[in-house]
């Protein structure tokens, strides 16, 4: 049985086996914000079916391949797709591809994902730059015996969202007169949307957003030493006392409109690091 550290030494030769360029950002794009991969000047695509160990993603708008490339001139890789809990997949496996971004150069990760709104001061369309987050996933990756080659068994959390990224982003998001919000991230497990008692209760305890994904990869990120910045696009208002019924079709559109401002943010972001 192969070591985790040997499953991404696997997947990470399987793709530099189709692309002389080191990246140096990962880059993993959530549901319906995968078109921002067109911006990519792409030296590879490759299915997550090619690359060992990967998983396959059975998400609404997730393609599934990873794309290796330019963006603004910079060396990255990107990820059309990610994996989530309720699909049934463990959470080292889920972020095993954090670990192949690492290995392969990367020392940022940029992650973005749909959310729900939870405060009233938010707008469904809206950016949130992820300054914080709360995991109720009921799991963490790092469960398990822990390989030093991979990261330290205690990471410290104290600041896993890079403050220097997070001003970098409001400064671009100024300049380029893009409206921007800044709060608390959590995550939980799925694949239902929330009770109006849970939704009282995640604001309750200091959340923002609530959404399904992101705070896995983000712990093994921190557990690799890379600096991370996080984008949640609200897709729709969970306010419990105005809720109104979810559907999936709106959520995707909501974050496609949404991506064009996202894609010049992180354009920008990409070209000032």
């Amino acid at each position: 049985m192969t070591t985790l550290f040997e499953q991404v030494e696997q997947a990470a030769a399987a793709i530099r086996a189709k692309t002389k360029l080191s990246p140096k950002i990962g880059i993993i794009l959530g549901s319906g914000l995968g078109n921002l991969t067109e911006e990519i000047q792409a030296d590879a695509s490759i299915e997550y079916g090619d690359i060992p160990n990967f998983l396959k993603s059975t998400a609404p708008g997730h393609k599934g391949r990873i794309v290796v490339g330019t963006l603004s001139g910079k060396p990255v890789v990107a990820m059309e797709g990610r994996f989530h809990p309720y699909e049934g997949y463990d959470l080292a496996k889920i972020t095993l591809p954090v670990r192949v971004m690492k290995a392969l150069g990367c020392d940022t990760l940029l992650v973005s994902n749909a959310c729900g709104g939870m405060n009233p001061q938010y707008t469904k369309g809206d950016i949130m730059l992820i300054e914080d987050h709360i995991n109720l996933i009921g799991g963490n990756p790092l469960i398990g015996p822990n390989d030093e080659r991979l990261g330290p068994r205690f990471p410290d959390m104290s600041q896993p969202y890079c403050k220097k990224l997070i001003a970098l982003a409001k400064e671009i998001a100024v300049e380029q007169k893009l409206p921007v919000q800044q709060g608390v991230y959590v995550a939980v497990t799925g694949p239902n949307l929330e009770t109006r008692a849970e939704y009282r209760f995640l604001r309750g305890i200091g959340a923002d957003v609530v959404g399904m994904s992101t705070v896995p990869e983000v712990i093994v990120a921190v557990h690799s030493a890379m600096r991370v910045a996080g984008f949640s696009i609200i897709t729709d208002m969970c306010l419990p006392d105005a809720l109104e019924e979810a559907h999936v079709d709106e959520i995707l559109a909501t974050a496609a409109a949404a991506e064009k401002k996202l894609r010049v943010l992180v354009k920008e972001l990409v070209a000032r690091m």
